[in-house]
């Protein structure tokens, strides 16, 4: 394949991803998602060490188990913003894939198309 058909499949490619009227995934819900869990991996550790000060801070029972409370808290912060930030990294890392196994896809179409004496792959042959 040379360099003309290259560039014709990508501008191809690309028509045809806009044509879907995909949603940009850099914008919207899932960037703000993966702030969020950012900000809940930095918030939980803070919450851990502000629990621990609260709970060596003093001798009533009362106030060392609000400390356990706050400390699980952040436990759940960390844990929660954990999952948002690998599920946005997983989904910005799946997108490019997909994108790119259907480009290969096709061009091995248009590679097995040619093969059997048919450059167009919208007409089969058979």
């Amino acid at each position: 394949m040379n360099t003309r058909q290259t560039n014709e499949r990508i501008e191809q490619f690309r028509a045809d991803v806009a044509g879907m009227k995909l949603r940009d995934p850099a914008t919207g819900l899932d960037r703000l998602l993966v702030k969020l869990g950012v900000a809940g991996l930095v918030a939980g550790p803070c919450f851990g060490v502000a629990a621990w000060f609260i709970s060596h801070g003093t001798r009533n029972p009362l106030q060392q188990r609000d400390a356990i409370v706050v400390g699980l808290l952040g436990l759940t912060f960390a844990v929660v913003g954990a999952a948002l930030f690998v599920k946005g990294a997983l989904a910005r890392f799946l997108r490019f894939w997909m994108a790119r196994l259907v480009y290969e896809q096709q061009v091995q179409a248009d590679r097995l198309a040619a093969a059997q004496g048919n450059g167009d792959r919208r007409y089969p042959v058979g």
